[in-house]
Parts: structure tokens; C-alpha cells; sequence
């Protein structure tokens, strides 16, 4: 916080922060809630004329141009059944909430549009057998999973484009921050580090008494502070603010946090709670109310689940289709590695396992015989000695053919072997030597909770990109939020960043 008292540089200072920050107020809330309803028009006019090409095409495909009516009684045609169902199928997406502002872009999207989607076709098969329709069910068997892929293919079309348009700063909400200014400083850094989530701190209100001339400074950014010479609604008008997040409820007292609602509410302001939770996923938190007051409920963490046999039977299952699907390329490796370097044509290293187990992971060999040797003296020589992640910048060790394999992950595709074993998981934190294991601190070590993995949340999240902080922070997101869909969706991730070399090595 940097704090501006009387004097001509205080006063420099504070024109200077003004200036800065002067170009706020030119972002009316009424331009970007218009940018909001065109941005959500065209995602509706979208879902319409999708479906409408799907419903259509399915009925010339499976029916051709001579469809019987489905009751001669009512007259009705598949033409006019297939406009009636893409009309009832479009609207549903609306109450379903699958257009609503929170939830374009968010993970509940996909969700949302699946379920209003099973739901639809739920009710028409049994409205069908109730009034005993004629319907074919091979033109809902088309409709219905092609219909849902299109569906979601082009919600992520938009999608794509918005993140596109929220890292060029459209669609960003600003945020006003009622509360302490360090609270403030950690939300606002949050927000800058995921730019996709289109939220950007302009304005810290405290309750209590705060100097007008106080500023935050976050990056290149200054974020005025303001306290109760200014009314709330006030500093929402000055920030721009088109919600607000209540970040400390210490200052506000017994009361202050249900008059803050009425006060918002009649203004349109969303407000939201902070419960200052950001390592924990949403699904873990949830309401509880006792006495009338409620309490944010915090599930215990879920990495005891990771170990159970939903996630055994995955992890099996998976290694053994894998492992007949790249049969072929590890052969044609195990040729390459034999012919183009002496040497065995498997590399084994002892990882640390679940719960600190030793176990030997199998990898081809990408490097010349003797390199483990020689580890210690380039990490010294390039100043990492002591750091947990023993990664040496261009290996001198790396065998041309390793440089390929190793582009594209192929040297570890033996590690299927070690999943079949039961030593490792496909998805899960990605074993490490006892030496760096040894460096562990008591936090890093809650990552030996469960099986280390193929893959992981930080490999695919920059892979050698990024910093041992920021690669522990992702495994302990793993380990404490771990379910099988994440997993999946890691996998999915997985292979995009192998195709797109990102953060290779």
C-alpha cells in the first residue's frame, strides 16, 4: 500500500495515480452489459440455427424425402415435429441457465447443456410412448447425440473467442473489493495471473475510516482506496465497478453484511463473499447453515479417493489399451534407441513412490551410458544444485535420437509397464529421486499421498516452463481435488501439449 501524505511529491504522486487511473471511469457499465447481451444473442442465435441443421439433416438421413406423419390424427409431419422439437430443445437451453452470463465460459456450461439435453429427450420418449406416437427412434438416435456434440463443439467455438477477446481486455468485469487493501492486493494478482477469467480489481472500500488520497499499487496499476467518506455506492460508480467482493466481513459488523446486500441489490451490483479459500476447488466447498447462521463448509481433501478402485480399474484398463495402440511405435523406438548409440535400450531409475515406497520407473533411454554420473557436476555448474526439480538447461547428455523421443514424450511411454505394476497412476504427480525428495518441505510432501503419475496437473499447465513453487502448487491442487474427470480431462490435455511440443524437454 502506498500511502500519500501532504507535500508537492505526495501530490505529484497522487496526480500521477489519478491519471492513471482517470481512463476507468470513461468504461460506463452500460457498454460492457451491452457488450454482454450481444456477446450472449449471438451464442443463442447459434445454439438455434445449430440445432435446427441437425434436426433437419437427421430426418433426409434417416427418413429421406418420403417421412410418414407421426399421427395422422393431429396431421403432424417429422418436418413440423423436427421445428416443434429444435424450438422446445433451444428454449430449454434458456431456463436451463445454459445462457446466463455466469455460466458462459464457466465449467458449468458443458455441464448444463448435457443434462437440459438428456432431459429433453427423456420427456419426448416417454410423451411419445404415452400418447403412442409413430416416432422413429433412429431419427433420435441421430438427433440426439449429434445434436449434443454440435451443441457443445460450438459452445466451445465461442468460447475460444472469448478468451481470445478477454486477453485484448474486452469482456472484463471490474470488481470493486470491500475490504482490507492486502486482501485486495492478493484478489487483484489472482485476477491478473488468469486473465481468461475476465476480472480485474479497480477499487478497495473499507468500512471504516480511510484516507481519499490512499493508493494500491499492484503491477503497473494503482487502485484507489477508499473508505466511508465515500458512500459504497459511490466508489462503485467511481471504479466502474460492475460487481463487488466482500473480502473481510471483520469491519462491517453483526449487520453490516446483510445492509451491504439491500444497498447493492437495489443498485443491480452482484455481490460476492470471499471465503479467501483459492487452493480449494469449488466442489469441495458448499453451504451450511446452523442456528440460522451460515457457515462455508470445507470437505475434507480428496486424495484418499485417488487410491481407490474406480481409479485402479482406470488406470488398468487404460495402460493395457494404451500399451497395444503404441505397440508399434515402441518397437520401431527400441530399434532406434539399440542403433543409434551403445547402451541398453531401457533406462531404469529408482522414484519415490506413494507414501516414500522406492520403486525402479522404466523409461528408453534418450541419453549416453554414465550420464546419472555427471548429473551432479552440471546442476553445480549451472547453479540448481539445491533445488528440488533436477532439470539441467540444453543437456549436454541427451543422445540424438533421446532429443526426439523426448520432444514428443515417446520416452516415457514405458512407465505403461509401471501402471500395469501398480507403481504408478496414468495422472497423478510425476515421481521424483530420492535426492529431490529430500528437499521436500512438509507441505511438498503431502504430494506422496497418492501414486505418482504418467502425466500431471503441471505438466500440462507449462510442463519444464514452469517453477518448482508453481509446479508443488498444482500438485497440491491434484492431490487435495483429485476426481476421475479431472483425470480424464488432464489426459485430453496431455496430448495436446505433447502434440504442441509446449514446454518440452
Amino acid at each position: 500500500m502506498t500511502g500519500v501524505a501532504s507535500g508537492g511529491r505526495a501530490n505529484r504522486d497522487s496526480r500521477l495515480a489519478s491519471e492513471r487511473f482517470s481512463w476507468r471511469r470513461l468504461l460506463h457499465p452500460e457498454g460492457l452489459h451491452a457488450t454482454r447481451r450481444q456477446y450472449e444473442r449471438r451464442v443463442a442465435i447459434s445454439d438455434l440455427l445449430v440445432l435446427l441443421v441437425v434436426i433437419i439433416s437427421s430426418e433426409y438421413v434417416w427418413l429421406g424425402r418420403d417421412a410418414d406423419t407421426i399421427d395422422a390424427q393431429f396431421g403432424i409431419g417429422y418436418t413440423k415435429f423436427g421445428v416443434l422439437l429444435t424450438l422446445v430443445w433451444w428454449v430449454a437451453l434458456r431456463l436451463g441457465g445454459t445462457r446466463r452470463r455466469h455460466v458462459l465460459g464457466s465449467a458449468a456450461e458443458y455441464q448444463r447443456i448435457v443434462h437440459v439435453t438428456v432431459t429433453v429427450f427423456g420427456v419426448i420418449a416417454i410423451v411419445t410412448v404415452l400418447l403412442e406416437f409413430n416416432l422413429s427412434r433412429g431419427y433420435l438416435a441421430i438427433a440426439f447425440p449429434v445434436g449434443l456434440t454440435a451443441l457443445l463443439f460450438t459452445r466451445r467455438t465461442w468460447r475460444r473467442w472469448r478468451r481470445q477477446q478477454l486477453l485484448k481486455g474486452r469482456f472484463v468485469e471490474n470488481v470493486l473489493v470491500v475490504g482490507q487493501p492486502d486482501n485486495a492486493r492478493e484478489i487483484a494478482c489472482w485476477f491478473r495471473s488468469h486473465p481468461t477469467q475476465g476480472l480485474r480489481v479497480t477499487g478497495v472500500w473499507r468500512p471504516v475510516h480511510a484516507t481519499e488520497s490512499q493508493w494500491l499499487r499492484v503491477g503497473e496499476q494503482f487502485i484507489p482506496i477508499m473508505g466511508q467518506a465515500r458512500s459504497l455506492l459511490s466508489a462503485v460508480r467511481m471504479t466502474g465497478a460492475d460487481a463487488v467482493i466482500v473480502s473481510a466481513t471483520d469491519e462491517l459488523g453483526h449487520h453490516g453484511l446483510r445492509d451491504l446486500t439491500w444497498e447493492l441489490e437495489s443498485a443491480g451490483i452482484e455481490m460476492l463473499l470471499s471465503p479467501n479459500l483459492v487452493a480449494v476447488a469449488g466442489s469441495r466447498i458448499g453451504m451450511r447453515e446452523v442456528a440460522g447462521m451460515p457457515f462455508v463448509a470445507v470437505k475434507e481433501p480428496t486424495y484418499a479417493e485417488a487410491g481407490n478402485w474406480p481409479k485402479l480399474v482406470f488406470d488398468w484398463c487404460g495402460a493395457l489399451v494404451l500399451l497395444v495402440m503404441s505397440s508399434p511405435i515402441l518397437i520401431a523406438t527400441a530399434l532406434a534407441v539399440k542403433l543409434s548409440s551403445p547402451g541398453p535400450v531401457f533406462y531404469r531409475q529408482e522414484r519415490i513412490g506413494r507414501d516414500g515406497e522406492p520403486f525402479d520407473m522404466i523409461k528408453f533411454r534418450s541419453m549416453r551410458v554414465g550420464a546419472d554420473a555427471e548429473l551432479a557436476r552440471l546442476l553445480e555448474a549451472q547453479g540448481t544444485a539445491g533445488q528440488p526439480l533436477f532439470k539441467v538447461e540444453n543437456d549436454p547428455r541427451i543422445t540424438r535420437v533421446g532429443q526426439f523421443i523426448r520432444r514428443y514424450s515417446i520416452d516415457e511411454l514405458p512407465q505403461l509397464l509401471n501402471v500395469l505394476r501398480g507403481d504408478m497412476s496414468l495422472v497423478g504427480p510425476r515421481p521424483q529421486r530420492g535426492g529431490e525428495v529430500a528437499l521436500y518441505d512438509r507441505t511438498a510432501r503431502r504430494r506422496l499421498r497418492v501414486r505418482p503419475g504418467m502425466t500431471g496437473l503441471w505438466q500440462v499447465s507449462g510442463r519444464s516452463n514452469l517453477s518448482w513453487e508453481e509446479a508443488i502448487a498444482l500438485d497440491m491442487h491434484y492431490v487435495e481435488n483429485w476426481t476421475l474427470v479431472g483425470d480424464l480431462q488432464i489426459l485430453v490435455r496431455t496430448v495436446k501439449a505433447v502434440v504442441a511440443k509446449d514446454g518440452a524437454v
